[in-house]
């Protein structure tokens, strides 16, 4: 469980960039739900979070793919893999990011 940032300090429609190993990408949409992915897309290397959202997609700054924040799961060309999605908890007004088991390993 990683702490992000207070609540209140991420307004609806942003998003925050978490810069561990892989980077992760935290948003919080118009409508106060909270997603967080691996925050590299996965056509070429450009960071989800200087992207635009809209709803719960985000698209990518650098050549328009779009990413469904609830499954990873590209919704448009370019982009053919999904990204990593994580859970998103908040406790006590802090919100927390559970990373998800990469491929290939034990969770």
């Amino acid at each position: 469980m990683i702490p992000v940032c207070r609540l209140e300090d991420l307004p609806e429609g942003e998003s925050v960039r978490l810069d561990i190993t892989p980077p992760v990408a935290v948003f919080r949409t118009d409508d106060g739900e909270l997603y967080a992915i691996d925050d590299t897309c996965t056509h070429q290397d450009a960071s989800l979070s200087e992207g635009w959202l809209e709803g719960c997609l985000v698209e990518c700054p650098l050549h328009a793919a779009s990413f469904n924040l609830r499954t990873g799961q590209p919704t448009c060309l370019p982009a053919r893999r999904p990204v990593r999605t994580h859970r998103v908890t908040v406790d006590d007004g802090i919100v927390h990011v559970h990373l998800a088991a990469e491929e290939g390993t034990a969770a």
